[in-house]
């Protein structure tokens, strides 16, 4: 894993940083919030949080020129999403929506099941592992800020995100396993340079929901959303490997999904999200905007994919083969 390149000035300013070439910091005022440049220099700063980068001091992880710039470009990426999403505090609402199966789906698992080609399963892997190896930790960090009935439920969800206390059956390890075995890196943030900002953002929502306790309500809403979601998905991207004869190892990340979420779709309901409600019923709305945050960025990204693949170009921003 090393600091990908940049990708304009507040990733190279970032990337210098962290390198050891401390020059001024610029403001992201003017910044696009889902461009390329800015999503990759919040994911550096965020991935100081998690297992840093080789060479990269330990100490920067709370260096006070560094985290008021990575404040200034948070508040662009959130107040975009704010402005982006309906709002509302009908919670129950927004989770049986999720629910609702749509016939005929139009979705990157509906794509890859009906017709997808095993390059394009292989892209989809690439995106996937930004997060996918590290699955869990972001929402690791709301368990000291919940408590009773809430905390209970969501740490019994991430015990069996972290393999039940089995490193091999951890759901990032799984998903290791699958990169190797579509012959592709299992290296944590091997990636990180070919991927869009589309596919960066999903992780960086989690990052900042994750490290804001302001934000706890949110982060609810997106692990709700993220384990309702995924079993329906989790099942056509099952059918799409079968189709395309993947190795079994590919399969079995998706169908530990297909069963597990499935359970954790009913935790997190009736017990983190009712229980968070119950001791905290101001954070309605956070638990909305959780959610509709959510489902803006995985249809950005789903819309990147799509329109690269039905236009016959690869997603990635280098080819596979360079990847």
């Amino acid at each position: 894993m090393t600091l990908p390149s940049p990708r304009g000035e507040l990733s190279a300013a970032v990337h210098s940083a962290l390198s050891g070439h401390r020059g001024p910091l610029p403001t992201a005022d003017r910044a696009d919030p889902h461009g390329d440049d800015l999503t990759l220099a919040l994911h550096l700063l965020y991935e100081m949080h998690y297992r840093g980068f080789p060479g990269v001091p330990a100490e920067l992880e709370w260096d006070l020129d560094l985290l008021r710039m990575r404040a200034s470009m948070e508040r662009g990426f959130l107040d975009a999403l704010r402005s982006e999403v309906e709002g509302g505090t009908d919670i129950t609402g927004e989770l049986d929506e999720l629910s609702v199966e749509v016939v005929p789906g139009a979705g990157v698992s509906h794509f890859l099941r009906d017709r997808g080609q095993w390059s394009q399963v292989q892209e989809f892997f690439i995106h996937r592992s930004i997060y996918h190896l590290k699955e869990g930790d972001p929402h690791a960090w709301v368990i000291p800020r919940l408590s009773g009935r809430a905390k209970a439920a969501l740490v019994a969800v991430e015990y069996d995100e972290f393999g039940a206390g089995k490193a091999d059956q951890a759901h990032a390890r799984l998903f290791a396993d699958l990169l190797e075995a579509a012959g592709l890196s299992s290296g944590y943030l091997h990636y990180l340079d070919v991927v869009p900002a589309p596919a960066i953002a999903t992780v960086n929502l989690m990052s900042m929901f994750g490290l804001h306790r302001s934000l706890r309500g949110a982060l609810v809403g997106h692990f709700a959303a993220a384990e309702i979601t995924t079993a329906p998905s989790a099942r056509r991207t099952v059918s799409a490997l079968r189709r395309l004869s993947a190795p079994e190892a590919c399969v079995r990340f998706y169908t530990e999904h297909i069963e597990a979420d499935a359970v954790h779709e009913q935790v997190m309901r009736h017990d983190v999200v009712d229980g968070l409600l119950a001791d905290e019923p101001d954070l309605a709305a956070d638990l909305v905007f959780g959610v509709q945050a959510t489902e803006l960025l995985e249809g950005r990204l789903a819309d990147w994919l799509l329109g690269s693949w039905q236009g016959g170009r690869s997603s990635l921003r280098e080819s596979l083969v360079a990847a």
